[in-house]
């Protein structure tokens, strides 16, 4: 999936869910998509619960998450140093 595609995918309105990014179309935030994969739910299981969401939509939320973390910077905490 190309950035533009998930740009088609991915919209960002202060108006729904105070301006979250969410699938276009829905109110689901990319984070609630997020945390569903994490706690194990499957493109199909998320497919089947909610109507209208496609796998290039998860797909978008996953491309989503790895661009914001592109220029993020990490740094350990005190207790956490080598």
């Amino acid at each position: 999936m190309t950035e533009n595609q998930m740009q088609e995918r991915i919209v960002i309105n202060p108006k729904v869910k105070v301006g979250k990014p969410v699938i276009k179309g829905t109110r689901l935030t990319i984070v609630y998509i997020l945390g569903l994969l994490a706690q194990g739910a499957t493109f199909d299981a998320i497919l089947q619960e909610y109507d209208g969401v496609t796998s290039e939509d998860i797909q978008a939320c996953l491309l989503f998450a790895t661009k914001s973390l592109e220029s993020t910077v990490f740094m350990p905490l005190a207790g956490e140093l080598g």
